[in-house]
């Protein structure tokens, strides 16, 4: 392994320690969280959500953009249990069938 990209990893962990405990650090020492902090801290889930999901929408192909096309319209009936194995049945079949 080559010394610059060991460096690498271990900044790149040491970064990921350091914003973790730092942020835990900083709710820790308030005595109450104001709210505008307390709305971004909620609006996390969905963000991360959206970055991991998008690309696959706008760059997985056609099977997978209709998968997750099918997902949502499950997913907002359904339980995400019942979402997640209805999406994976439909590109299964999608794959196997179709493409």
């Amino acid at each position: 392994m080559d010394l610059t990209f060991a460096l690498t990893i271990l900044a790149a962990a040491l970064a990921t320690y350091a914003t973790r405990t730092l942020g835990y650090v900083l709710i820790k020492s308030m005595d109450t969280i104001p709210p505008r902090m307390e709305s971004a801290l909620n609006a996390v889930p969905a963000a991360v959500l959206t970055a991991l999901v998008a690309p696959s929408f706008v760059y997985g192909g056609a099977d997978v953009t209709l998968t997750l096309i099918v997902a949502l319209l499950i997913g907002l009936r359904t339980s995400s249990l019942t979402m997640l194995g209805c999406a994976w049945v439909f590109v299964v079949a999608l794959r196997y069938f179709v493409m």
